[in-house]
């Protein structure tokens, strides 16, 4: 049986449930990037009832930064299309709780937020396909050194739903252009996980002023020979949220993945 409170020897080789025992049990509260390789990771919204319609249709018409891999009935933790024992409410490692687009608590924890008219979608995540990126001998900067991936907001608005709209959020990994040809080859056949790149070269051409300065998550160096290379990215919906200002709203801390049961294997499109 997994450990309910190993953390530290959590790595790409742990199973999805030793990493959401481990945060249920608050023996980790770290980003997932780089571990359990061989399972898919979600990112996490939970909307009133109220909104949820709306929301779903965001996602339909923004499936290359919201590609949905679930969605709950209103008010039930579990999601068992995802995980046999799965909690939304204990096993992502951080969340974020908002109100009127206002960032209000970032708990390890939902219980005392949870409500019965509250629905989750789990959002593919790109720290899936990195795990394909690294099979084929891709290194990545920001797993090499332990880091959160770098992401910002782009000037590419997203397409409007409801009260939903807002500029796409893409994640940047550097890397020479023979590795950026390659990974676009890889990451095309997933797209549950966000497909092939949006962009890659100059960042000023998708809005982005300054790669030092990401608005979520770590910088990293792109060095001499690299291109940065820009994924869409599953914190798109966070930028929506803040734009719509919902009066309450949840979702995971970029990075803080909720990691499930199902295989990256299994999301390869032939």
């Amino acid at each position: 049986m997994p450990s309910s409170t190993a953390s530290l020897d959590l790595d790409a080789a742990s199973s999805a449930l030793d990493v959401r025992l481990a945060a249920r049990h608050g023996g980790f509260a770290g980003h997932t990037s780089g571990l359990a390789a061989e399972y898919v990771q979600g990112n996490l919204a939970i909307l009133p009832a109220a909104l949820a319609d709306d929301f779903r249709r965001y996602c339909a018409l923004n499936p290359k930064a919201c590609p949905l891999l679930g969605v709950s009935e209103p008010g039930d933790p579990t999601l068992a299309a995802l995980g046999a024992d799965l909690d939304l409410r204990t096993d992502v490692p951080r969340y974020r709780v908002w109100r009127d687009g206002v960032l209000v608590d970032e708990p390890t924890d939902l219980t005392r937020w949870w409500r019965d008219d509250l629905v989750a979608f789990v959002i593919g995540c790109s720290f899936s396909f990195e795990h394909a990126l690294l099979a084929e001998g891709i290194p990545l900067r920001h797993v090499e050194q332990g880091r959160n991936v770098a992401m910002y907001r782009t000037s590419i608005e997203t397409q409007p739903a409801g009260v939903f709209h807002g500029p796409t959020v893409v994640s940047m990994r550097p890397m020479t252009a023979a590795d950026a040809i390659r990974a676009v080859q890889i990451t095309s056949r997933l797209p549950q996980v966000h497909g092939a790149p949006l962009h890659l070269g100059d960042p000023s051409r998708i809005g982005i002023r300054d790669l030092d300065r990401p608005d979520y998550g770590d910088a990293v160096e792109v060095r001499d020979g690299e291109l940065p290379v820009f994924w869409a990215c599953g914190v798109t919906p966070q930028s929506a949220i803040a734009t719509a200002r919902p009066p309450f709203c949840i979702t995971h801390a970029p990075g803080y993945m909720l990691v499930t049961d199902l295989l990256n294997r299994d999301l390869i499109a032939a």
